[in-house]
């Protein structure tokens, strides 16, 4: 978190992890198309010529709250490629929240838990501790033959503390609600820690509205908790 109270500025830095082809960038174009122009920034992608991750996706979305606060949010990607080690390390440097984003299908199961211990030490090398910095889990290509059921979702719930979303990225479906879920736990864990609310006078209440009510959640399961705002159309 950077917080600038000369300028009046909160960022917050989300960062997409998980194995190569699992989606995470997929993640970010489907918020970006669902975002309104005027509150995200260009998508930036930096990819190889088999449309993979070479560096690192950057979505910037922002608002400015009541009480004059403008705050930024920075989604990144990290490549999932294992010779891009290093990189995964640079860009989980301050991160706030990080979505790993696991292949649903059984047969990526070593995989999914290989980088999850490899997401587990690189965050140990630059100093970010794990117990501190929330994780969401998306199991993404629920749509796939060899993907696991739902009662197998539901057990990997039971395994951890970590909220866990099912998703079909490339449908949008699940996306929103694991933004949500990210952005809910690091306003939580950063309240907790720096008393954001009484510091720069926003609740998370006003947070996640802002951010939500921007974004299109037709078919969602956020579509009823945020209604679009009066004099925006879908």
């Amino acid at each position: 978190m950077q917080l600038n109270h000369a300028q009046r500025e909160l960022t917050l830095k989300i960062v997409y992890y998980g194995p190569g082809l699992s989606g995470k960038t997929t993640n970010l174009r489907a918020i970006h198309a669902r975002a309104r122009p005027e509150v995200r920034g260009r998508l930036l992608s930096v990819e190889t010529h088999e449309d993979r991750t070479l560096f690192f996706d950057l979505l910037p979305v922002f608002f400015t709250s009541s009480s004059g606060f403008k705050v930024k949010l920075k989604l990144f990607t990290v490549p999932g490629q294992v010779v891009h080690d290093a990189t995964r390390r640079v860009v989980l440097q301050n991160a706030d929240a990080v979505a790993f984003i696991a292949d649903s299908r059984r047969s990526a199961s070593a995989e999914n838990n290989a980088y999850w211990r490899k997401l587990r030490a690189n965050m140990r090398e630059i100093g970010l501790d794990a117990t501190q910095v929330p994780v969401v889990i998306q199991f993404n290509k629920r749509d796939l033959p060899d993907a696991q059921t739902d009662a197998e979702l539901d057990e990997a719930r039971k395994k951890g503390a970590e909220p866990v979303v099912g998703a079909v990225a490339l449908r949008g479906e699940g996306v929103m609600e694991t933004l949500h879920a990210l952005l809910q736990s690091a306003w939580r864990n950063l309240d907790e820690r720096a008393r954001l609310s009484r510091n720069i006078g926003l609740t998370e209440k006003e947070f996640l509205t802002h951010i939500f009510q921007q974004m299109d959640l037709t078919g969602t399961a956020l579509e009823s908790l945020y209604p679009a705002s009066a004099g925006r159309a879908r």
